[in-house]
C-alpha cells in the first residue's frame, strides 16, 4: 500500500486570517493543488517517510503546529489517524544544507531528491512568492501522510 501526501501552505500575514479572526495563521493554498504525485524520495529525507536513499530527515514528526490555521487543523482532524504530521517554515529551508549527501553509496544530494523535482515546482514556486511578500518565517507548509 502507498503512501500519499496532503496538507496545506500556511501564511501568517500580521493581519490575522480571513475566514478566522482569531487565527494567525491563514491556509494559503490546499497541497492537493500544486503536489500532483508521490515522491518516496523526497517523502523521506524531508519528513522521515519512505525513506529512500537513508537521509537523516530534516522535519520528522513534528506533528501538528500548536497555532495551525483552523482550515489546517479541521483537515488534519486526529493526528494519531495518519502515518505522520510534520510542518516547516520556509526560513527553515533556506537553512539546510542542499549539497549533503545521504548515508547511501553514490547517492544524490538532498537538492537532487528535494529542490530539483518536477513535481515539487510548483509548491516551492508558491511558496516562495508568499516569502517574497510577507517573510521566510510567515510561510510554512504543514504535511500529513496516510
Amino acid at each position: 500500500m502507498g503512501s500519499d501526501i496532503y496538507g496545506r501552505v500556511e501564511c501568517r500575514t500580521g493581519n490575522g486570517a480571513w475566514d478566522h479572526e482569531d487565527d494567525e495563521w491563514d491556509c494559503a493554498v490546499n497541497l492537493d493543488l500544486l503536489f500532483l504525485g508521490r515522491d518516496y524520495a523526497s517523502f523521506g529525507c524531508l519528513f522521515g517517510v519512505r525513506e529512500v536513499y537513508d537521509f537523516e530527515p530534516l522535519f520528522p514528526g513534528r506533528g501538528l503546529p500548536e497555532d495551525a490555521s483552523t482550515p489546517t487543523r479541521e483537515a488534519v482532524g486526529d493526528p494519531g489517524e495518519w502515518h505522520g504530521v510534520s510542518w516547516f517554515t520556509w526560513a527553515e529551508m533556506q537553512r539546510v544544507d542542499w549539497d549533503e549527501r545521504s548515508r547511501c553509496e553514490d547517492a544524490p544530494t538532498r537538492r537532487e531528491v528535494v529542490l530539483e523535482k518536477d513535481v515539487w515546482r510548483p509548491v516551492w514556486s508558491v511558496i516562495r512568492t508568499l516569502a517574497g511578500l510577507y517573510g521566510d518565517d510567515n510561510v510554512r507548509l504543514v504535511v500529513m501522510f496516510d
